[in-house]
């Protein structure tokens, strides 16, 4: 017979929030726990933002992972609610593109622009989109179980003992020597550690792109949850951060989480002045220094060519590589037809095909194949 008290009803709802807070990867205490239902006893609160308190004070989130912290507390307290934008929704995680000289051509909104999404259009439509198919792929499987030895790596800075390496070690040798009376019977190795190269994905969630964006998606979250460094994007009519919502370890949270932040979903295509905005903003174009850039649009773009050209060829002066995946490029004798891929082909490494989430993953861990700089 079962004689441990069943948990207060008013209660679980708090209780589960520590257990959210545990599966994604924080750690709480029982004692933690135990002075968080107090607190909230204590207060009596009268508001989400007196919980949000009572939380921080006795969970204590680390400083660096704040963010987190308050998105999962919004979306576990708010759920559709959750992640409110103020000023309109813009932060310094989204950017929103010129409009200089193209208030003649088309409308900033339009109620029916693109709906059918094969179009490339210069429209602004702010829409939320929902991710309701989550299940997980074949080639999704493949980037979680072979992407930590299979994604590209470099040379770090650091040395590390080796049994045969380019560097001596004159500290071991010297101390191993004292063992044999000063006697100098093997000299030591060291070579530099290999590190995780950066990843930049850059996701176009434009109309014309509307049948690839969910799966993109989900792809993005597989992808930062398999490597440490990576920085993911997403561009229409606007150029949006969306690395935390993605660092959520659970699939539905995250990507929840990343339609709250984006607001461009199926809308206009600008990609040279989305690669432009995010040059322009110093934080953001030192995340492209010595990484590997993924850029996942089809290049139907709508604006001028010079614009993306110039971008492309800055990007590629920072990058270790740029790849360009688009679904344009599905047989094997592809060649660009675009104004805007025949424009930015020289400064790209690939121009390959990224219709499908299986040519993305083989694309991406066939990167490690790649000499490491």
């Amino acid at each position: 017979m079962n004689t441990e008290p069943e948990l207060p009803r008013a209660a679980r709802i708090f209780i589960s929030f520590v257990a959210l807070m545990r599966r994604n990867n924080f750690s709480v205490a029982p004692e933690q726990t135990t002075s968080f239902l107090a607190a909230i006893e204590l207060l009596g609160p009268r508001s989400i933002e007196d919980i949000r308190q009572a939380a921080l004070a006795t969970l204590a989130p680390p400083p660096e992972r704040r963010a987190t912290f308050d998105r999962l507390f919004d979306l576990h307290f708010r759920g559709n609610e959750a992640i409110e934008r103020v000023d309109d929704g813009e932060d310094d995680e989204t950017v929103r593109l010129r409009e200089e000289g193209r208030g003649d051509e088309e409308p900033l909104l339009s109620d029916d622009a693109n709906e059918s999404g094969l179009t490339a259009t210069r429209t602004e439509a702010l829409v939320e989109r929902r991710f309701a198919q989550l299940s997980t792929t074949d080639a999704l499987r493949r980037l979680t179980r072979e992407a930590p030895r299979r994604l590209p790596r470099r040379r770090g800075h650091r040395r590390m003992r080796a049994r045969h390496g380019p560097f001596a070690d004159l500290r071991r040798t010297l101390r191993d020597s004292v063992r044999s009376d000063g006697e100098i019977l093997r000299l030591g190795h060291t070579k530099r550690r290999q590190r995780p190269r950066k990843f930049l994905l850059l996701i176009d969630v434009s109309g014309s792109m509307k049948s690839r964006t969910e799966e993109n998606m989900k792809l993005a979250h597989v992808l930062v949850q398999a490597a440490p460094n990576v920085e993911v994007f997403t561009f229409g009519t606007r150029l949006t951060r969306v690395t935390r919502a993605l660092r959520l370890r659970r699939r539905e949270q995250a990507l929840n989480a990343v339609a709250h932040l984006v607001n461009d979903w199926d809308g206009g295509t600008r990609i040279g002045d989305a690669l432009q905005a995010f040059l322009a903003v110093p934080r953001f174009g030192g995340y492209a220094r010595g990484a590997a850039v993924i850029i996942v649009s089809d290049g139907l773009e709508r604006g001028e060519p010079d614009a993306l050209r110039d971008a492309v060829a800055k990007l590629s002066r920072r990058a270790w590589r740029v790849s360009w995946l688009t679904p344009l490029a599905a047989g094997p004798g592809f060649r660009p037809q675009t104004e805007a891929l025949v424009a930015i082909e020289r400064y790209v490494d690939d121009l390959v095909d990224g219709g499908s989430s299986a040519s993305i993953v083989a694309h991406v861990l066939a990167l490690g194949r790649r000499r490491a700089a």
